[in-house]
């Protein structure tokens, strides 16, 4: 198990406890400190501290280091998320390479009631509310979240262990120590003394809801949330099938799905999002991270740069063969057959199964695979003139998303066949051919 520690007094008293615990749990402990180099010589002199308790207690040290205010500058951050984004960053990597099962951060009662306090003045919901987790599913561990900091200091002075105290965590200038030397101590003194012990028992209860709905929303995911190229998308139209809080948390899923993380998403983000699948009519939002759209009946949620049409391609599609299109993860695959051996001499039919079938003497020529331009026109089976494929979009009810990536095979400027739509009218078999294009459409298979 890795300790984080910054060298402050809630991180040594957590690393001393557990090297206490060590025998009895048969922990194995690794010393954990991250540098953020904000404090000049004294964060150099943190890490030196840090060392030097690792080697007194003969723990292995493990140390990273980087440029946060730089860092920050350049993502647009604020400096303590820049900070808690670097420092986590450390402990999930050696997580993820296997070098730790968990790591023990020092957080204490006391920085649960800031936190819940902070998002709860944010507008944060009941997840946010919720607070600092005990357990996190990335293999954070907070051991000491129900210990007040108090408590943790009295701990450390009767046994005379020292800490480093960081100058930093008394500027009022950053939101989190304005409510711990500020607003905390005046709701103690104006409202209620055990306001801290209040909204700790809130996120306690808030984690218990937050509980309840993981499971429920696990349940409801498969049958409400579908995985498609760049993003999610669930039906809005049968949104309102469901009770408003189940609505709520099912936009939140598809945004973290969608995101990879809720890292920035509050309330009034996914009220935006809930408003755009209420409202009946196409359009969009911008996420913190995260695009969702409307177009007919679904709601599609997706990173900023999936979001983004797909590339233009045009593909030289000569049969035999397969071209994969590099707008999804499907393939087109082209076959020549003799049209006796392949239906014995009995009229043919096209759009099949995602099979459509096209006389090979009308077609041939140099083919293209490309996707779908603004202005096509394509003459469907069984329609007395071309439309607009714009136009068969719509009374499809293709989403917008899905348009710009559609494939067409086409001849010159004709258009020979298209998704969905099947072989244009004018090229699809009929009895007497010789020779058919046989024209499939399908997902990639393995090593493709």
């Amino acid at each position: 198990m890795g300790v984080a520690v910054s060298g402050g007094a809630d991180s040594v008293a957590l690393l001393h406890i557990l090297k206490e615990l060590s025998p009895r749990w048969n922990l194995h402990l690794r010393v954990l400190h991250f540098n953020h180099r904000l404090r000049g010589p004294e964060s150099e002199e943190d890490a030196r501290f840090v060392a030097r308790l690792a080697g007194q207690l003969g723990l292995e040290f493990l140390c990273e280091e980087g440029d946060v205010g730089r860092e920050a500058r350049e993502a647009g951050e604020n400096l303590e998320q820049a900070a808690r984004r670097a420092r986590y960053g450390f402990f999930h990597r050696l997580l993820e390479e296997g070098k730790l099962e968990k790591v023990a951060v020092g957080h204490t009662r006391s920085d649960q009631a800031e936190t819940v306090l902070y998002r709860l003045l944010r507008g944060a919901g009941t997840a946010g509310l919720a607070g600092i987790r005990p357990v996190t599913r990335q293999g954070i561990v907070r051991p000491l979240v129900e210990v007040g900091r108090e408590e943790l200091r009295t701990w450390l002075e009767a046994r005379g262990i020292g800490w480093r105290e960081d100058a930093s965590n008394l500027d009022v200038r950053f939101a989190r120590n304005r409510i711990r030397h500020e607003l905390l101590p005046w709701l103690e003194r104006e409202w209620n003394p055990k306001i801290r012990e209040v909204l700790a028992r809130m996120a306690a209860l808030a984690q218990d809801e937050e509980a309840y709905w993981e499971a429920e929303l696990n349940r409801l995911e498969p049958e409400w949330i579908e995985q498609e190229a760049g993003g999610v998308v669930l039906r809005a139209d049968r949104l309102r099938e469901l009770p408003r809080a189940v609505r709520r948390r099912l936009i939140r899923r598809a945004i973290e799905k969608a995101k990879g993380d809720l890292r920035g998403i509050d309330m009034e983000h996914v009220e935006r999002a809930l408003a755009l699948a209420e409202a009946g009519a196409s359009g969009a939002a911008d996420l913190p991270g995260a695009t969702v759209m409307r177009s007919f009946e679904w709601l599609r949620f997706a990173r900023p740069e999936a979001a983004e049409a797909p590339r233009e391609y045009c593909i030289r599609a000569e049969p035999p063969g397969e071209f994969r299109l590099p707008s999804g993860n499907s393939v087109i695959r082209l076959e020549l057959k003799d049209a006796a051996e392949l239906w014995g001499g009995e009229e043919t039919a096209y759009n099949t199964e995602g099979v459509w079938i096209a006389d090979w003497s009308s077609v041939g020529g140099e083919l293209t695979l490309r996707n779908w331009h603004p202005g096509d026109r394509f003459q469907p089976q069984g329609q007395d003139r071309p439309r607009k494929v714009k136009e068969l979009f719509e009374r499809a009810r293709i989403p917008c998303w899905k348009r710009s990536g559609w494939p067409m095979l086409v001849k010159g400027d004709q258009i020979i066949w298209t998704r969905e739509f099947g072989v244009a009218r004018g090229y699809a078999a009929r009895p007497g051919c010789r020779q058919v294009l046989v024209i499939r459409e399908g997902p990639l298979t393995g090593g493709q």
